[in-house]
C-alpha cells in the first residue's frame, strides 16, 4: 500500500480506501463487513470512509464494533452530515445546531471520541455559510472533529468556505470522479490544490461499470449494485453507448497486464490531487484487489488508448457534476 498527505493535515491516507455506502449500510451482513474491514485493515488500507445517513447509522454502528477493536491510531475515519436523520422537519443540514448535534451521535455509533475528517455531504444553501463555518470551526476546537472536508461543493461554495473557514479549515474535497466523470479536473482541483486540499474521490469505477461486468444489451444482474433503487438517475448516465466504449478498455488492460478495476484506479490515482480513491467491496477478495491498484503507474501510451478507446463519452462539463441533484442518502 502506498500513502499520501491529506491536504494541509498531518494525516497519510492509504491511497485505496474503504467506503461504506452501498455495502455496510445494510447491503451485505456484518459478518461480511467485518471481513471487509479486517482485510482492509491488513492489506494496509487505513482510511475509511462513512456517513450518519449510510443506512442511518448502520455503517457507522458497524464500524464503532469492528474498528474500535483495534487501536484508534492504527485508522483515519471519516464520516459525514446533511442528509435528514429524523422525521422533524428541520432536522438536516449544515446549521451550527446540527453539526454539535449529528458529530455527537455519530461519535457514539463509532464509538471513539474524535473523528478524523467531518464532512459537508452537501452544502447547504438554506444557512448563511459564516454559521456553518462557525459550526465546523466549533467541533474542532473542542477535539471532536481533527479536520474539516466537503463533499461535491460547487467552485463558488468552495471560494465562499475558504474566504470564510480560511484555506486551513478544509483539508478535503470528494467528487465523483472517474475515467468516465472527469468534471471535476476543470475548476474543482485546480481551485482546491491552490488551497493545499486534496481530493477524496468516490465512485472510481463509476459504480462498477468500469470493472467491465455490465454488457450492452443485457439486463441488469440481480443483486448487483445497478439493481440496488439507491442508484437512482445514475443508471440512466450508462447507456448502451458508455458500455460499448468500456469493453473498448479490456484489450488495454490486458496488454498492460491488469484487470480493468485495477486500471480504473489506478487513472484515478495518476493525478496528484487526489490523495485517495474511495472503493466499495462485499466481500474480501474484492478488498484485496482493489488495494493492488496502489503505486501502479499508467504510461503515457496507456493514457492516450484509454482516451481513443472512450471517444467522447467522458463527461467533463462541471455545470453536469451531480452536486445536488443524487439524493444525499445514497451515495
Amino acid at each position: 500500500m502506498r500513502y499520501r498527505q491529506l491536504g494541509s493535515s498531518t494525516l497519510q491516507i492509504s491511497e485505496i480506501s474503504l467506503g461504506s455506502w452501498l455495502t455496510f449500510s445494510g447491503g451485505v451482513d456484518f459478518h461480511r463487513t467485518r471481513a471487509c474491514t479486517e482485510t482492509a485493515l491488513d492489506v494496509g488500507i487505513n482510511f475509511f470512509d462513512t456517513a450518519n445517513a449510510y443506512g442511518y447509522g448502520i455503517a457507522e454502528s458497524a464500524w464503532g464494533e469492528i474498528l474500535s477493536e483495534h487501536p484508534r491510531e492504527k485508522y483515519v475515519l471519516a464520516t459525514k452530515l446533511f442528509a435528514p436523520m429524523s422525521k422533524e422537519p428541520d432536522d438536516w443540514g449544515l446549521t451550527a445546531q446540527q453539526i454539535r448535534k449529528q458529530l455527537e451521535a455519530s461519535l457514539q455509533r463509532l464509538r471513539t471520541d474524535y473523528v478524523d475528517v467531518y464532512q459537508a455531504h452537501r452544502f447547504d444553501t438554506r444557512v448563511p455559510i459564516e454559521e456553518t463555518i462557525e459550526g465546523f470551526q466549533s467541533v474542532v476546537e473542542q477535539g471532536k472533529a481533527r479536520y474539516i472536508g466537503f463533499s461535491e461543493w460547487t467552485p463558488e461554495q468552495i471560494r465562499a468556505g475558504t474566504e470564510i473557514g480560511g484555506d486551513e479549515l478544509f483539508v478535503a474535497s470528494q467528487p465523483q470522479y472517474s475515467m468516465l466523470w472527469r468534471a471535476p479536473e476543470t475548476e474543482v482541483f485546480p481551485l482546491c490544490q491552490a488551497r493545499a486540499i486534496s481530493q477524496i474521490v468516490w465512485s472510481p469505477l463509476a459504480q462498477g461499470v468500469l470493472t467491465g461486468k455490465y454488457r450492452p444489451a443485457q439486463r441488469i444482474p440481480p443483486g448487483s449494485r445497478f439493481a440496488s433503487k439507491t442508484m437512482g438517475g445514475s443508471k440512466d448516465r450508462y447507456t448502451d453507448d458508455v458500455l460499448k466504449a468500456v469493453q473498448r478498455l479490456a484489450p488495454i488492460a490486458e496488454d498492460a497486464g491488469m484487470d480493468m478495476s485495477t486500471m480504473a484506479l489506478a487513472w484515478v490515482l495518476r493525478r496528484p490531487e487526489v490523495a485517495s480513491a474511495i472503493t466499495g467491496a462485499s466481500r474480501p477478495e474484492q478488498v484485496e484487489a482493489n488495494a493492488r491498484a496502489a503505486g501502479v503507474s499508467l504510461s503515457a501510451d496507456l493514457l492516450a488508448r484509454i482516451d481513443t478507446a472512450l471517444g467522447s463519452v467522458p463527461v467533463t462539463e462541471p455545470r453536469l457534476a451531480v452536486g445536488a441533484a443524487e439524493g444525499v442518502l445514497h451515495r
